[in-house]
């Protein structure tokens, strides 16, 4: 015999409950996304002035990168004079990518090849690399520019990059990019991901307002030299599978300014091949644990299940249950209507995050704007990697 406490049980105490748990975080999410129409706007291609002369140098690291490395080799060499020298820092790729970085540098001289010494105890290859260039770098160049070899970059990135750092007195700047979408199954799921970031840290270009809070990208990121001296070059964050934001979240606590801006218009990403390689590599760092404290991390997992993994079940359970007529009767049209809200914001948000997407090669368009159905998945994967430490990244296994 079912107890006739049960039918209280649902029709009250869990609504009231996941009202309790939900109300809090949506009013946090709203905070931040209410800063999205004043953000910095995007950046622009740009040309540089005499100032800028032999000013950078572009960093980047390479392990087996040969399928992918050609866009970001070409786009560099159509930078211009500010950019003295691309030194590449290979850790002793065995798929051809020197042989390609060795022709790039017969046609431009500012292509430098080398290797990195042996992965040390405590180090992840990344950071190992960069760093490794960075002290190999021109002494004379003013800024750093750590850039990834799946980037494709516009031939105005650097110029802009080092005016938007000077007008904005940056010590530290960083690009979210436009990212490359092909098939159905990542334009389904990767809009779903990257959305945990909007919600935990707001749009890119409204700031962090604690050094706690500040996001990077890895993919683009500028620094000025002294800076790097300053911080010990990538050595804060040797151990981190989040590096990037390690080492920016380090450099604000320092009080060094540091900004994360859209640039969407000067660079393009093919990160991933497909839904399963987008879940497995891309999900294990986007928890950032390596650089939050626990008090974050459980306060971001809060935050994420509240407003974008709970939302769509919780909308499809009224309308396939047939719920839906009794919401008024039960009292629960709060949680209802709180739920459809959080999806519509959602839905709406398909709409400000389409520009960060060329989705010109790719089959299955339509999937991009049902990624909210995805969202559960997204705070699936961001719980799973938050008790998970990597053991292996690109290629590289780590114990």
């Amino acid at each position: 015999m079912i107890s006739p406490n049960i039918p209280n049980l649902l029709t009250t105490i869990i609504p009231a409950a996941l009202l309790l748990l939900q109300l809090p975080a949506t009013a946090l999410l709203m905070s931040r996304l209410i800063k999205g129409p004043s953000r910095i706007p995007p950046l622009e291609p740009d040309s540089p002035t005499l100032d800028l002369l032999g000013a950078c140098t572009a960093v980047v690291p390479t392990l087996n990168e040969a399928e992918r490395i050609a866009p970001c080799l070409e786009g560099l060499s159509h930078q211009s004079y500010e950019l003295r020298e691309v030194v590449v820092v290979d850790s002793y790729s065995v798929d051809g990518t020197g042989d390609l970085v060795k022709a790039a540098a017969q046609k431009d001289p500012r292509f430098r090849l080398i290797n990195d010494d042996p992965l040390p105890p405590g180090w992840v290859g990344r950071p190992w690399a960069l760093n490794w260039g960075f002290l190999a770098s021109s002494q004379k160049c003013e800024w750093i520019l750590g850039i990834d070899a799946d980037t494709q970059p516009h031939p105005g990135l650097i110029a802009s990059l080092l005016k938007t750092a000077a007008a904005g007195n940056y010590d530290l700047i960083s690009l979210s990019p436009q990212f490359i979408l092909k098939y159905p199954g990542e334009l389904w799921l990767q809009p779903a991901l990257l959305m945990t970031l909007v919600y935990r840290f707001g749009p890119t270009g409204t700031g962090g307002d604690v050094p706690e809070r500040v996001m990077a990208n890895g993919q683009c990121f500028l620094c000025k030299r002294e800076v790097l001296v300053a911080l010990g070059g990538y050595e804060v964050a040797k151990g981190s599978f989040c590096d990037d934001v390690t080492l920016a979240r380090y450099a604000a606590a320092k009080g060094f300014k540091v900004g994360f801006l859209d640039g969407a218009k000067v660079l393009k990403v093919r990160m991933y091949e497909g839904a399963i390689e987008t879940w497995n590599e891309w999900g294990r760092s986007l928890d950032l644990k390596d650089a939050a404290s626990g008090g974050q991390i459980w306060g971001d997992l809060w935050l994420l299940f509240a407003v974008q993994g709970l939302p769509v079940p919780i909308v499809l359970w009224y309308l396939l249950s047939g719920s839906l007529p009794a919401i008024a009767v039960s009292g629960q049209f709060g949680l209802w209507g709180l739920n459809v809200f959080l999806v519509a914001v959602r839905s709406a948000l398909c709409f400000a995050i389409a520009p960060s997407y060329d989705r010109t090669q790719a089959s299955g368009k339509w999937l991009f704007w049902l990624s909210p159905l995805a969202d559960p998945l997204a705070f699936l994967r961001i719980l799973i990697s938050a008790f998970n430490q990597p053991t292996q990244w690109r290629g590289r296994k780590y114990s």
